[in-house]
């Protein structure tokens, strides 16, 4: 199965972005972009495998009915989000994709998300940043990515990041509010909270639009995901 950060355009709501760059937040929606991509690959290949393909879409934009800094949510199966950061949202729409996810009985799950600044300034405009459960999957992805040309990095998952995400008031928060400490990881194990099945996490922040040094691609947009996880599936 495959799960796209849809967010047509990011604001960051409430918690609302600087004037300069904001303008790029309409590729907010690139991991889902990607995963349509993908399942109009899968389609022109006739491949002969089962995949699903999730999109989690949203619009993220103060008004009277958005969230709120200190709001608590509940995601769909159950657990209690506090609201700290709305410009965290990516991880609250996903978390909601990921348990719906469960229904299929997935062998595996992989999501895309232009999730984390924290990743680009790791990482730069070269790889995503790759985060798993699984080391096999992770395995198949590293190995995609070298066939493709579309790098990724693995990065930790530690358990020791929990303690960034706990909350006072409900079961975990969106964001950690004491400095930027491992936002990329932060990110990735708020969303491991909502899995219980093989799965990925690829931040493709750093690698999704305003990639100049590529060949395959026009300045904007440039499609990462659709050429590794075809090949991916290609070798599944």
């Amino acid at each position: 199965m495959l799960a796209g950060k849809g967010i047509t355009f990011d604001s960051g709501g409430i918690s609302i972005k600087p004037r300069e760059g904001m303008e790029a937040m309409k590729y907010d929606m690139s991991g889902a972009a990607a995963v349509l991509g993908v399942m109009r690959a899968v389609a022109l290949l006739k491949l002969p495998i089962s995949v699903v393909g999730l999109v989690a879409a949203a619009e993220n934009l103060p008004s009277g009915k958005a969230l709120k800094p200190g709001d608590v949510i509940r995601i769909s199966n159950g657990k209690t989000v506090e609201v700290t950061n709305t410009d965290a949202e990516g991880r609250l729409v996903l978390a909601d994709a990921l348990v719906y996810a469960q229904r299929y009985n997935p062998q595996a799950v992989i999501d895309l998300a232009t999730l984390t600044g924290a990743c680009t300034i790791a990482l730069g405009k070269e790889a995503a940043g790759l985060f798993s459960n699984d080391e096999t999957l992770a395995q198949k992805i590293q190995h995609a990515a070298q066939q493709s040309g579309e790098r990724v990095w693995p990065l930790p998952l530690y358990d020791e990041y929990k303690e960034i995400i706990k909350s006072e008031i409900a079961d975990i928060k969106n964001s950690a509010n004491k400095g930027p400490q491992a936002g990329a990881s932060v990110g990735a194990i708020f969303l491991k909270e909502f899995v219980n099945y093989p799965w990925a996490h690829l931040d493709i922040a750093g690698v999704a639009y305003d990639v100049e040094n590529r060949l395959y691609h026009a300045k904007g947009a440039t499609g990462y995901g659709v050429r590794l996880l075809t090949q991916l599936l290609l070798e599944w």
